[in-house]
């Protein structure tokens, strides 16, 4: 009792700078006061999330096999078993697709593995390409790469690459010009499938297309399901993009370029086909809407695939091979 009776009429004592304490409670709220607010896991410096942002911070710049900047060189990648778009990045997930992006020279910001992973002539292929490459390789639970891939079947092995950096739609021209061909571009109106596009890449690839030129709004952009399609040809066939594909059109017509639409109700057809041997642009149409009204008016002919009666339509990827195909037969003759 005599303990605490003193305890509570204790004073401070001379020199010192410490307050009275009566009780416990104020002294307890002091301590219960913390030290602020939590830091984000990507600002701890021992958080695995700290160091993905900082790999991925060194890995951007990286450029291609080709010398071409990094983001340019980044025509998107795809997961064997499916792959998601970020806002920054693409995730490619899946043995195959990693190292089908690796032997393309895409640019790797980071190379994630799964802990414990079962080493085969793949991982090995995807650890020694990246380690020669100088990419940043990080060991991440399943849980983590799980969560990175969308809970994708990754297989152990994810890449993150840079967004992929569209051209200008002039740029395909400039393309053109160094290669001391007549331009060739095929042009999409409203296809938003993206394996469309990647098979579109494919054929332009194929039969010598200068690019493939895309609407910004209400259209596949290159992403890793384009890329899966394309078999590599995403890394090799430019791509622009284009604010209004009308205007657009209207510029390339304006610079000595024909325009030439595919669409089932084309008057034209395909054997036919006019301007092969000039500057071309070849507009494909979706399978269910064809080309839109604003599009066809700029068209100089309409083209028709002549198929059999028993089949609605062909996708564009398919449309857009097929006239490729004649385009690069005629300028052949």
């Amino acid at each position: 009792m005599a303990g605490n009776s003193q305890r509570r009429g204790a004073t401070r004592k001379p020199g010192s700078k410490k307050g009275a304490r009566v009780g416990t409670g104020g002294h307890s709220r002091r301590a219960l006061e913390g030290k602020g607010p939590t830091p984000k896991a990507e600002d701890r410096p021992y958080h695995v999330a700290h160091k993905r942002k900082v790999a991925a911070e060194k890995g951007t710049g990286a450029s291609g096999a080709s010398g071409r900047p990094s983001a340019r060189a980044a025509r998107g990648a795809s997961g064997s078993r499916g792959g998601r778009t970020s806002s920054t990045h693409e995730i490619v997930s899946g043995r195959n697709s990693v190292v089908e992006a690796l032997r393309a020279g895409i640019p790797v910001a980071t190379v994630y593995l799964a802990s414990r992973l079962e080493a085969d002539d793949r991982t090995r292929e995807i650890i020694s390409t990246a380690a020669d490459a100088g990419y940043p390789l990080l060991e991440v639970g399943r849980a983590e790469l799980d969560r990175l891939t969308d809970g994708s079947v990754h297989q152990g092995v994810a890449i993150q690459v840079p967004p992929y950096e569209y051209l200008e739609p002039d740029d395909l021209l400039d393309t053109a010009e160094a290669s001391g061909t007549a331009p060739l571009v095929v042009a999409l109106d409203g296809i938003t499938d993206p394996r469309n596009l990647g098979a579109v890449l494919r054929s332009a690839g194929a039969f010598g297309a200068h690019g493939v030129l895309v609407p910004e709004r209400r259209a596949a952009g290159v992403t890793a399901s384009a890329w899966k399609v394309s078999a590599g040809a995403a890394a090799r066939v430019p791509v622009a993009r284009a604010t209004n594909l009308t205007r657009a059109l209207q510029d390339y017509r304006r610079a000595g370029v024909f325009v030439v639409g595919l669409d089932a109700g084309g008057d034209v057809p395909l054997g036919e086909l006019p301007f092969a041997a000039d500057p071309l642009v070849l507009v494909v149409g979706s399978e269910g809407k064809g080309l839109s009204r604003l599009v066809r008016e700029q068209c100089d002919a309409i083209v028709s695939i002549p198929i059999a009666s028993a089949v609605e339509s062909l996708n564009a990827g398919v449309a857009a091979g097929i006239a490729l195909y004649e385009v690069a037969r005629q300028r052949a003759v």
